[in-house]
C-alpha cells in the first residue's frame, strides 16, 4: 500500500498501516526501550571496534598516506625534517575533515591512536545517524538500523577514502535534522541545512552530493503527495496552489547556493575536466556495499538477511518508507550517470551505494511487538556483526605481518631520508591482499621524517605539498609508482627518464622500496642498489651513490 499524503512518516507497507494521525501514518508502541536500543549499541560498537584497535596501521588502501599527512601538519613546526621537505598550504578544498580533526588529537595521542579515534568516530557518526533518520521517519526508536554496523566494513572503506567515511555519518546527520524541521519556518529549516552544506562541503564533496541527492528525493516525493492531495479534493485548488508547492520545491537549493562559489575559489575546480565514465564496474559498486573478503561471507550474509526479509513478509509486518522509494528511483539515475573518475577522483560513482544503503536501512521497519520477533531479530543482529568482524580480523591477522615486517625495515632508514618507491610489476597494487603495502612506505615519513614519493600532495586535493625544491622528486599527480625495471633502464642510460620525478633516482634518493616482489626476486641493480631488508613481498634498498651512503663511507 503506498499512502501517498504529505507527511514525512508515509510508508510504503507491506502489512496493513495503523490508523493514521495527522494524515501519516500512526507510529506503533516503541516494542524496545531507549535503553535496550542504547546498550546493544554499545555492545555493537565494541565488537565492530576489535579489528581497528587491534591495527594501529589497518590494512586499508589509502589509510596510512592520509595518516602520514595528519602526522605533517601536526609536527612540521616542530621537526626540522619534515618543515626542509614540505610545506602546509591551507586553502578551500572540499576534502579536508580528516586533516582539521586528526591533528588536533595528536596533540592528547600518538598519531596511530588518533586515527583510530577519528575511524571509530566515523562509525559512531554513521550508525548514529541511521538510528535517528529512521527515529524521524516512523517516530519511534528502533534497533533495526544497527543492522548499520554490519556494512561498515565494506570494499569503499578497505580503500580509505577516511573524509567520505565520515561525511557518509554527517549527511545522515544533515538529512534528519532536513526531515525533522521541514514542516517549521523556513527561518530555521534553511540555516541550519547551509551550515550542513559548508561542513559537508569541506568534509567530503561527494558525501554533499549525497546530501543533495537526499533531499532531492525527499523533496519530490512531498511536491508529488502534496499536490496529489490537493488534486484530489479540488483539481482547481491544486492549480492555485501549485506556483506555491514549487516554489517550496525550489528552495530547498537556496542552501546549496555557497557550494559554486566555494568550489571555483578553490584549486580543486581545475581538477574538474578529469572526467571518465565507464558502465563496467557499476556492478561492482553494488557488490562493494556487502563484500569484503570473502564471496562466501557475503552469500552468508545475504541469505541470513533474505530469510529475516522473508519471515517478515510472511507475518506481514515489514515497511519500507516512501521516501526509500523516492531514494531509489533517483539514485539508480544518478548513479547510472555517474562517472567513475570526477575531479580526479577515481571510484566517484562506486561510492554512491553505500551511502544509499545506510539511508534505505532507515527506511526500513519490522513490527517488533511479538517477542520472538525481537528475540530473532537480536540474535540475528549480534551473529551478522560478529560474522563480518570475524571475517575482517582474520584477513587483517594475516595482512597486518607484512604491515608489522615493513615498519620494522622503516627503523633502517636514516632520519630525514629521501625514499623512492617502485614496483615489481606495473599489475600489483589492486587486489584487496596488497592494499595494505600500496603506501606503507609513508610510515618512513612518520617515524623517519622522510621524504617519500607516493605521500600525496597533489594541488587541489590536499593542503600538503612538498617544497618547490624538492617538488620535481616527488608524484604530484598521484599516479602509480614506477616500475623497478625502468629504474633499471634509466639507471644504464638506455632511457633518458626525461619527464618523470624518478628519472635522476640514483642521485635524487637514498632509499628505494621495491613492492610487491616475489620469494626469489633478485637484486636488478647490484651496480646502484645494497640490499637491507627483504619483507613480506617488498625489499629495501640503499641506494650505492646517496648523499647518505656517500657520508657514510666518508665516516669510515
Amino acid at each position: 500500500m503506498l499512502d501517498v499524503t504529505q507527511s514525512p512518516g508515509l510508508a510504503f507497507d507491506l502489512a496493513p498501516a495503523p490508523p493514521a494521525v495527522d494524515g501519516g501514518v500512526a507510529p506503533r508502541r516503541a516494542a524496545f526501550g531507549r535503553r535496550t536500543i542504547a546498550v546493544l549499541f554499545v555492545a555493537l560498537l565494541a565488537m565492530t571496534s576489535i579489528p581497528i584497535l587491534l591495527h594501529p596501521l589497518p590494512p586499508l588502501s589509502d589509510y596510512i598516506n592520509h595518516l602520514a599527512r595528519m602526522h605533517v601538519i601536526a609536527a612540521i613546526n616542530s621537526d626540522p625534517d619534515l618543515a626542509r621537505y614540505y610545506e602546509i598550504d591551507w586553502q578551500v578544498i572540499p576534502n579536508l575533515m580528516m586533516d582539521l580533526i586528526v591533528p588536533q588529537f595528536e596533540r592528547l595521542m600518538n598519531v596511530y591512536l588518533a586515527g583510530q579515534v577519528y575511524t571509530l568516530l566515523s562509525f559512531v557518526l554513521i550508525v548514529s545517524g541511521t538510528l535517528a533518520l529512521h527515529r524521524r521517519l516512523f517516530g519511534r526508536w528502533s534497533p533495526l538500523p544497527l543492522f548499520a554496523f554490519v556494512l561498515l566494513y565494506n570494499n569503499v572503506f578497505l580503500v580509505g577514502t577516511m573524509n567520505y567515511v565520515f561525511g557518509i555519518g554527517l549527511m545522515l546527520w544533515a538529512v534528519t535534522a532536513w526531515i525533522a524541521l521541514r514542516e517549521r519556518s523556513f527561518l530555521l529549516r534553511l540555516p541550519v541545512s547551509t551550515l550542513f552544506v559548508l561542513a559537508l562541503f569541506f568534509c567530503h564533496l561527494f558525501s554533499l552530493g549525497v546530501y543533495g541527492l537526499a533531499l532531492l528525493a525527499f523533496e519530490l516525493h512531498r511536491l508529488w503527495t502534496s499536490y496529489a492531495r490537493l488534486r484530489g479534493s479540488s483539481p482547481a485548488a491544486a492549480r492555485r496552489r501549485l506556483p506555491g508547492l514549487l516554489a517550496d520545491f525550489v528552495a530547498t537549493g537556496v542552501p546549496f547556493l555557497p557550494v559554486l562559489p566555494l568550489l571555483m575559489m578553490s584549486p580543486t575546480w581545475g581538477l574538474w575536466q578529469g572526467l571518465s565514465w565507464e558502465l563496467p564496474g557499476k556492478i561492482d559498486g553494488l557488490v562493494y556495499v556487502i563484500e569484503v573478503y570473502s564471496h562466501s561471507v557475503a552469500l552468508l550474509l545475504i541469505g541470513i538477511v533474505a530469510l529475516l526479509v522473508g519471515w517478515a513478509l510472511r507475518d506481514r509486518a515489514l515497511s519500507f518508507h516512501a521516501f526509500g522509494i523516492a531514494v531509489l528511483a533517483v539514485g539508480g539515475v544518478i548513479y547510472l550517470a555517474l562517472p567513475r573518475m570526477l575531479f580526479d577522483t577515481y571510484m566517484a560513482d562506486q561510492r554512491l551505494p553505500i551511502s544509499l544503503a545506510f539511508i534505505l536501512l532507515a527506511c526500513v521497519d519490522v513490527d517488533l511487538r511479538q517477542r520472538n520477533v525481537r528475540r530473532g531479530l537480536t540474535i540475528a543482529l549480534l551473529a551478522l556483526v560478529a560474522i563480518r568482524v570475524s571475517e575482517v580480523e582474520d584477513k587483517w591477522q594475516q595482512l597486518s605481518r607484512g604491515i608489522d615486517s615493513f615498519r620494522q625495515s622503516v627503523q633502517l632508514i636514516n632520519r630525514g631520508a629521501k625514499v623512492m618507491v617502485a614496483y615489481a610489476d606495473a599489475d600489483d597494487g589492486s587486489a584487496l591482499e596488497d592494499y595494505g603495502l600500496v603506501h606503507a612506505d609513508c610510515i618512513a615519513l612518520i617515524e623517519r621524517s622522510a621524504l617519500v614519493t607516493t605521500e600525496f600532495t597533489v594541488v587541489g586535493k590536499q593542503v600538503l605539498h612538498a617544497r618547490p625544491e624538492f617538488r620535481s622528486r616527488v608524484d604530484t599527480l598521484d599516479g602509480t609508482p614506477p616500475v623497478i625495471d625502468d629504474l633499471v633502464d634509466v639507471a644504464d642510460s638506455s632511457s633518458s627518464g626525461a619527464g618523470h620525478y624518478w628519472g635522476h633516482w640514483t642521485a635524487d634518493y637514498d632509499y628505494l622500496y621495491v613492492l610487491f616482489t616475489d620469494d626469489d626476486f633478485e637484486n636488478p641493480d647490484p651496480a646502484n642498489l645494497e640490499p637491507i631488508f627483504k619483507g613480506r613481498r617488498f625489499m629495501l634498498y640503499r641506494i650505492q651513490h646517496s648523499q647518505i651512503t656517500t657520508a657514510s663511507k666518508a665516516i669510515k
